[in-house]
């Protein structure tokens, strides 16, 4: 799991403050070309069981990560796919079940921690989001509601685990909402931090 401590964000707020050019700029990476969806806490399932409908409904995922659904008692599923977790459901089924055909689909996505993109500070809605694919920086502002009066958007970071690597990017937010400048909307990665600091006055 991707994880930020108040020292670091001190440490990158502290840097945007008085180092503007201290995180090189953000690179634009190819998106996963693998990405598939995993289920995190908060999810809402839809658990088909063909040909046993009275069974078949909506279950939600616990904040432990688990499900409990008619015959099917603390069954893990966070961190799988819907099949994956289709195929768990069937082994538990055919328990009482001959031969269980089940399907998972995700209502509402959450998604794992670990996944998540999350915005701080001069955000006019700084929240947590269930990254997308194909995810940009300018679709990030676009969910969170833009910049306050008072961001710094091109002292604006992204923190990044590459291969296990915590690094910092920096990026052109204010170039991008203000002047157009498309070439400042790169491509957002699964677990990226966007820090926003507060500007000078």
């Amino acid at each position: 799991m991707r994880r930020i401590n108040n020292w670091t964000l001190w440490g990158i707020l502290l840097c945007n403050s008085f180092l503007v050019g201290c995180a090189p700029l953000a690179p634009n990476v190819d998106p996963p070309s693998d990405y598939t969806y995993i289920i995190g806490p908060g999810d809402s399932l839809e658990m088909f069981v063909w040909g046993n409908p009275e069974i078949s409904r909506t279950i939600p995922v616990r904040p432990d990560g688990k499900i409990n659904a008619p015959l099917v008692e603390e069954l893990p599923a966070s961190g799988k796919t819907p099949f994956q977790l289709a195929r768990d459901i069937e082994k538990e089924l055919s328990k009482y079940i001959r031969n269980p055909l089940v399907t998972v689909i995700v209502n509402d996505f959450v998604g794992p921690y670990s996944e998540q993109v999350r915005v701080v500070g001069q955000a006019a809605k700084p929240q947590a989001v269930p990254y997308k694919e194909n995810m940009s920086l300018l679709d990030l502002m676009i969910l969170v509601g833009g910049l306050t009066d008072y961001a710094a958007g091109n002292r604006a970071v992204i923190v990044r685990n590459m291969n296990g690597v915590q690094q910092q990017l920096r990026v052109r937010i204010d170039d991008l909402l203000e002047d157009g400048d498309i070439t400042a909307n790169v491509n957002i990665l699964p677990g990226d931090i966007l820090i926003i600091p507060e500007a000078y006055f």
